[in-house]
């Protein structure tokens, strides 16, 4: 694929916000090739924990593994090509590649928001309405949610990258961050980018705000279920509730880190921290929800010990 620029066709983007470390590159390799390798076995390791044992097949432990493969899907959208820059000298991506390398993070982060939202439903007819939760869980129902979480985010991600964004006239090819992004792209264009700014607005509130609406009411319902309710019903919620609000806060911060330091002036900011924030959505969410959902539910510590170890608790 190739991009119309200042009237010369070019066929690669120059990721620019690298840093030249010098040899400090081989150690800064290693450290985020052990940090794939680590959300790769622990996501993988779950996944298999879930899928092998017969009593985790519960509607919220197939929102837990869908969870997880989104994070190995993430991961690998990210890690490979960031490695790859690290080693070079030359930070430069061919342009089909890039919008590939777009469309795998935007939609990692669309099915995560969907997936968070979808398991705090989950949550919220499991305590509010424990006597009506199995005819509304459905096996019908809970395949439908797990098709909406991958495919309705996954639609705007096609239409906005590959219909909008890259027919886009540009008039630069510097990206100023270490994976490339559908932002830079979209500001380094000559073209008139009013109805993606439209439609990317539109989407934003429509679908997001829409989401973050029914995550905070899940939350009050099952909040005033816990102050009403007794101390089992309290704990019941407390225990599978935590991990999933860790969670979602984590991911939030993580959003909110690359919207502020992408759309706000930080020249005041170190290089190197901005670097470090607009990557932490990326890196810390996939090896958190592992940690957090592993080692908080028993369920699965148990049957991770019955698997591995051939011992109860």
């Amino acid at each position: 694929m190739k991009i119309t620029l200042n009237s010369t066709e070019v066929s690669y983007f120059t990721l620019g916000a690298h840093i030249d470390t010098g040899l400090f590159k081989y150690f800064y390799v290693l450290i985020l090739f052990m940090l794939y390798l680590l959300i790769l076995c622990a996501n993988v390791l779950l996944i298999v924990v879930i899928c092998m044992n017969r009593s985790l097949h519960e509607p919220m432990y197939v929102f837990l593994c869908s969870l997880f493969v989104n994070e190995l899907y993430g991961s690998t959208g990210l890690f490979p090509l960031l490695l790859l820059q690290i080693l070079s000298d030359v930070h430069t991506v061919p342009i089909s590649f890039c919008l590939l390398q777009v469309f795998c993070l935007y939609a990692y982060g669309s099915v995560e928001f969907f997936t968070l939202a979808v398991m705090s439903y989950d949550r919220y007819l499991a305590i509010c309405c424990p006597l009506q939760y199995n005819t509304r869980m459905t096996s019908n129902k809970i395949a439908r949610l797990v098709a909406l979480i991958w495919i309705y985010p996954l639609v705007p991600n096609i239409v906005f990258i590959f219909c909008l964004t890259a027919p886009l006239q540009l008039c630069g090819n510097i990206i100023d961050q270490v994976y490339c992004d559908n932002y830079y792209i979209v500001k380094l264009s000559c073209s008139d980018t009013t109805v993606i700014s439209i439609l990317g607005l539109s989407h934003l509130f429509t679908v997001i705000f829409g989401l973050f609406v029914l995550i905070l009411y899940t939350y009050v319902r099952i909040l005033k279920v816990c102050f009403s309710g007794s101390k089992q019903t309290r704990q019941k919620a407390i225990s599978t509730c935590t991990p999933h609000l860790l969670s979602l806060l984590n991911f939030s911060f993580g959003a909110f880190f690359e919207v502020v330091q992408s759309r706000c002036d930080m020249s005041s900011v170190p290089k190197a921290l901005r670097v470090v924030l607009s990557v932490y959505w990326l890196t810390c969410q996939p090896l958190v929800n592992p940690l957090l959902y592993g080692l908080q539910m028993s369920k699965i510590r148990i049957t991770f010990k019955n698997l591995f170890f051939g011992r109860k608790m």
